[in-house]
């Protein structure tokens, strides 16, 4: 049985697999891929609308327990596609 959690933009329980963990380092949002990097996370529906419902009502600020605003720039490069391995480059 796989683990389950609750995305922080819509609120719904999805697999793990389902969802992306985000952590908050230097008050960044760091998309973590392979769910291995230290700290709370937050996992998040890979969505534009997901991700603006979790900025909109403060859910990662909540959920990683920091104080102050998140600058959102690398995970919103990360659903835009910037970043991803296109066509075997590295």
């Amino acid at each position: 049985m796989e683990p389950v959690r609750t995305c922080v933009g819509c609120r719904a329980r999805a697999s793990r697999s389902a969802l992306l963990r985000v952590v908050a380092i230097d008050s960044h949002l760091i998309p973590d891929e392979k769910a291995t990097m230290p700290g709370r996370g937050a996992w998040v529906h890979p969505t534009r609308e997901c991700v603006d419902a979790a900025l909109r009502r403060r859910a990662f600020v909540r959920a990683m327990r920091v104080s102050g605003p998140l600058d959102s720039q690398t995970l919103e490069n990360r659903l835009n596609g910037y970043g991803n391995k296109v066509n075997g480059s590295k």
